[in-house]
């Protein structure tokens, strides 16, 4: 990340930033109160508000300050890094709080046994500090551990869908499916612990269209992740919203967090194809949207089906993990559903997208830059 002290800056540039960290601190503010909702009544009360600070931190990404009742965060990482991984921060520190205003914590080290079932009541992450690697950081990083050797397998295999070889392509895409699921089952047999993460897909925002919602189902049912409709505060309306987040094994993470992108950028270049004359609305777009991840997803089922006719008799089994149940009902121990009424639809519209969808083929991701965070549809 490219970053100047202020004398370099212009006025305008300097107002920017200061607009930019204004809705920073006040987003780090409504997430401390959002928080706090999986504490007991008499717990919250003890949770004095504090200051929120943006600071240069040269070896710290937060700081807990019970003196002056304040939680700074690394200016510098509240700017480059995506808004969850600044929230897991907050969390850590928020149990820093937690430790010494509710339990009063005489500890000497400041990350003993108060301090770690203080993140386990506020769902925190312990680790989230110091020269701690962020989350997107070692979802997208390129180095190999034995871990990492099926998801290497699976990249290798989308590769494959690059080809002009439309049987050639078909075939690398159902086999990567089924390596997946070998690996998921490998893992179910294993009694060993697993650690989960969990990761926002797609952006906070106040509205979702209707696609969001079919492409956050498309993840659940067949990339083996879980994932939830959760609060997060929206930076451009200074406002709280919603964010679809998955959780599951970092593996499956990172396979459903491509996944994601690909589908997003497909919808995006198609559309601008079938509607090059601008003549079409943007719930017309969400029409052809529906359509193309509904074909997809019956492309992904046809898929299974044809595992199963060749002797993969678990193919059509649903794969569950019990340890990612128990996680997601720690995480969220208080859930609700909810129903979107029905939208009026274009038939015609949503059935080019569905025939697009039936025909589409992950390919290989790859890295915009080094530090985006993003992929692209090849």
């Amino acid at each position: 990340m490219i970053s100047f002290s202020m004398s370099q800056m212009k006025p305008s540039d300097i107002r920017l930033q200061e607009d930019l960290e204004r809705r920073i601190v006040h987003g780090i503010a409504c997430e401390w109160e959002n928080a706090l909702w999986v504490l007991s009544p008499d717990d919250r009360r003890q949770m004095k508000q504090p200051l929120f600070s943006l600071r240069t931190l040269k070896s710290r990404l937060g700081y807990w300050s019970g003196s002056k009742n304040e939680i700074s965060i690394s200016r510098k990482f509240a700017l480059g890094y995506p808004w969850d991984d600044v929230r897991d921060v907050l969390y850590h520190e928020m149990a820093h709080q937690y430790a010494d205003q509710v339990l009063n914590t005489s500890e000497a080290s400041p990350h003993g046994p108060d301090f770690l079932e203080a993140c386990h009541r506020l769902r925190a992450n312990p680790k989230a500090s110091g020269r701690y690697k962020p989350l997107h950081d070692r979802i997208h990083n390129r180095s190999i551990s034995n871990q990492d050797r099926i998801l290497l397998r699976v990249k290798k295999l989308m590769s494959l869908a690059k080809s002009g070889n439309r049987h050639e392509a078909e075939a690398a895409m159902t086999k990567a499916h089924e390596l997946m699921r070998k690996y998921n089952i490998e893992l179910l047999n294993k009694s060993s612990y697993r650690n989960f993460v969990s990761m926002f897909i797609g952006s906070p925002a106040l509205r979702h269209h209707r696609e969001e919602y079919h492409l956050a189902n498309l993840l659940q049912k067949y990339y083996f992740v879980q994932g939830l409709w959760v609060s997060s505060y929206v930076l451009a309306k200074e406002k709280m919203g919603r964010v679809f987040e998955i959780s599951g094994i970092k593996e499956n993470v990172k396979i459903a967090s491509y996944v994601y992108d690909f589908v997003k950028n497909t919808i995006d270049m198609h559309w601008r194809r079938y509607n090059r004359q601008g003549m079409l609305n943007r719930y017309r777009k969400t029409d052809f949207a529906v359509g193309l991840i509904e074909g997809f997803c019956d492309k992904l089922a046809a898929q299974k089906q044809t595992l199963a006719h060749r002797g993969n008799t678990t193919a059509l089994i649903p794969l569950e993990n019990p340890m990612l149940q128990v996680y997601m009902s720690h995480r969220y121990p208080r859930t609700r559903s909810f129903q979107r009424t029905a939208a009026s639809q274009d038939d015609q519209i949503l059935k080019h997208g569905f025939d697009i969808g039936k025909d589409l083929v992950l390919s290989k991701g790859i890295e915009i830059k080094k530090n985006s965070h993003k992929f692209l549809a090849e």
